[in-house]
């Protein structure tokens, strides 16, 4: 993977060594007081049977590893070696998490150097499985749990000297974990792998980061029953109690780290919407499953328009989901087409949104705030043929609305039927289609279905990864449109200006930017996105962009493009071993 980061940071590299984060020009070697077995159960400092001689002489260390000095390079081979003879993806993960407990800087060297192969394992779809399996697979501490009856330690937990150099927090409450409900306290798995995807693609320094999970009780009954589970065993904390909860948390941080990024992860949908409104002007803070999604599928979706050659304005516009996430994104196309010139009013009479209830309308049950500007009025669809205009169905806003863009984030398995995409291919010359829930289980098609029922006119993005299909005869990766791509530049350009806030601007830069890397520029028949082994350059290119933009902003001190470049790489660490001399005692 290496051979694809931008060639500037390549010579920074060679000019600068990097370690936690900090560029070290003249000092070589790194001070370390942890001796003998401290240092090699050390994950951060841990080299296994790459320390020298020297450093085995100078730590205390010949006969607690093997006799034989290897390198970097043989450990990631005996790793992958090992990585590909288990047997099922979930031993995969338990594997690699292992790794990455006992060797942080082998693990992140191996993980970049592999990434397409490992970025299903460490991150969706199966993180899934390791969130359901987590009290099962528990190993060694990682991050912090804060459990309800424990709030009023808060402040004591987040004091430990360990956190002293944290930057970047990624928290859950382990409600809504991908598509696959309430896992309590196992959400855990959802912090560790995102922050561990910040070191991989933007090569923030792991002792920079810190996953948290606020244990608030589950209402999964299977885990409050199993006598294994790790969290606490009680029913979920709601309304006041709940909110009460969340803002001392807030404020605890804001004690022990008054300018920390904190990404919130896998909140139910009221909670995520009312927690992100509640403190985006008051901390530098954003939803990965509402904003990070809807930047990631923006980017798609503007390489998509521009190979389907249809205007932005002129585009119909059907998103299965009116949740968290589907609303996020109806946000962000809004926010391109004004910034298109294009109204308000003239962009919503395009847009349809689908829920459990049928089309969201005006006169839907319980409808929520941040739902509310997507309702469809009543008087668009008074000429509509369908059974009942009380509960519209998904395949009678299709066959009616004749949509140039269908976005699935309901979790709802097959609700894009042979039906529903032929109905849609027969109105479109290049349909856009997006089924993005994850895990795979959960999409709403499958992109071998999308490709047969369009016969291959599609243009596809999906929640999870799926294996090539065949277009044209040949193999046609097809485009995952992770969060991965966006999040770890967005958090790396944010900390490397000191952005006191995040706007939905830089989502829009971030992708803006993304886009403008799409292979489908030159060619209408490539791939949407890059690959995902290019992942540090485009981190870099993304971090550029929302740092300029935060700076824009007034949200960080103003500065040249070239300190701006520094800095962006003055955060970029790589997963390399430094060479150890021991600190004298004082």
């Amino acid at each position: 993977m290496r051979q694809h980061i931008d060639k500037n940071i390549q010579s920074n590299y060679s000019r600068k060594r990097l370690i936690r984060g900090q560029a070290i020009s003249k000092k070589r070697y790194l001070d370390v007081s942890r001796i003998d077995y401290q240092l090699v159960s050390s994950a951060l400092l841990n080299k296994g049977m790459a320390f020298t001689k020297a450093e085995r002489d100078a730590f205390d260390l010949h006969g607690l590893i093997p006799p034989k000095i290897g390198t970097l390079s043989e450990q990631r081979d005996r790793v992958y070696r090992a990585f590909k003879s288990k047997s099922t993806d979930l031993e995969r993960y338990i594997y690699l998490r292992d790794v990455q407990e006992s060797n942080e800087t082998l693990f992140f060297s191996f993980i970049t150097e592999y990434l397409d192969e490992v970025l299903p394992i460490i991150y969706t779809p199966t993180v899934g499985l390791g969130c359901q399996q987590f009290s099962y697979i528990y190993r060694r501490p990682r991050g912090l749990f804060i459990s309800y009856p424990l709030r009023n330690k808060m402040d004591q937990m987040l004091n430990n000297k360990r956190f002293k150099d944290v930057e970047i927090i990624v928290v859950s409450d382990g409600e809504r974990i991908l598509g696959l409900g309430d896992q309590g306290a196992g959400g855990m798995g959802i912090p560790i792998g995102k922050l561990a995807l910040y070191s991989a693609c933007a090569g923030i320094h792991p002792r920079r980061t810190l996953p948290i999970l606020l244990d608030v009780g589950t209402d999964n009954p299977s885990l409050i029953n199993d006598p294994i589970y790790v969290g606490w065993q009680h029913e979920r904390i709601r309304g006041k109690k709940y909110y009460d909860f969340i803002d001392q948390f807030v404020k605890a941080v804001k004690k022990r780290f008054p300018h920390m990024l904190i990404q919130w992860e896998d909140f139910a949908k009221s909670n995520a919407t009312t927690i992100l409104e509640r403190y985006k002007d008051e901390i530098c803070t954003f939803n990965d499953d509402v904003q990070g999604t809807a930047s990631v599928v923006l980017a798609t979706l503007l390489a998509a328009i521009k190979t389907s050659k249809i205007a932005l304005k002129d585009h119909r516009i059907v998103i299965a989901g009116a949740g968290s996430a589907g609303c996020g994104i109806g946000r962000l196309i809004l926010d391109i087409m004004s910034k298109n010139n294009i109204s308000n009013v003239e962009a919503l009479e395009n847009f349809y949104f689908y829920d459990q209830s049928g089309l969201l309308t005006q006169k839907t049950p319980n409808i929520l705030d941040f739902q509310k500007q997507f309702c469809t009025p009543l008087d668009r669809v008074k000429d509509w043929k369908v059974k009942d205009k009380t509960s519209i169905s998904f395949l009678e806003i299709v066959d009616n609305v004749k949509p140039t863009v269908l976005i699935g984030v309901t979790g709802q398995a097959g609700l894009f039927s042979k039906e529903v995409i032929s109905s849609m291919a027969g109105n479109v010359k290049r349909p856009i289609i997006f089924p993005l829930s994850n895990p795979n289980t959960c999409a709403e098609a499958t992109p071998e279905n999308i490709m047969k029922w369009t016969n291959e006119k599609a243009l596809i993005g999906t929640g999870s990864p799926f294996k090539p299909i065949e277009k044209k005869g040949k193999p046609f990766r097809v485009d995952q449109t992770n969060n991965s791509y966006i999040f770890p530049g967005m958090g790396l350009g944010i900390i490397a200006v000191g952005a006191k806030k995040i706007t939905d601007s830089m989502f829009l830069k971030a992708a803006e930017t993304l886009a403008s890397m799409s292979p489908s520029k030159s060619d209408p028949h490539a791939n949407l996105l890059p690959p995902i082994t290019d992942s540090y350059k485009i981190s870099y290119k993304i971090a550029m962009a929302v740092a300029k933009e935060a700076i824009r902003c007034g949200l960080a001190q103003e500065m040249t493009s070239e300190e701006i470049r520094e800095k962006v790489r003055h955060k970029m660490w790589k997963p390399v071993y430094r060479p150890y001399k021991r600190k004298k005692e004082s």
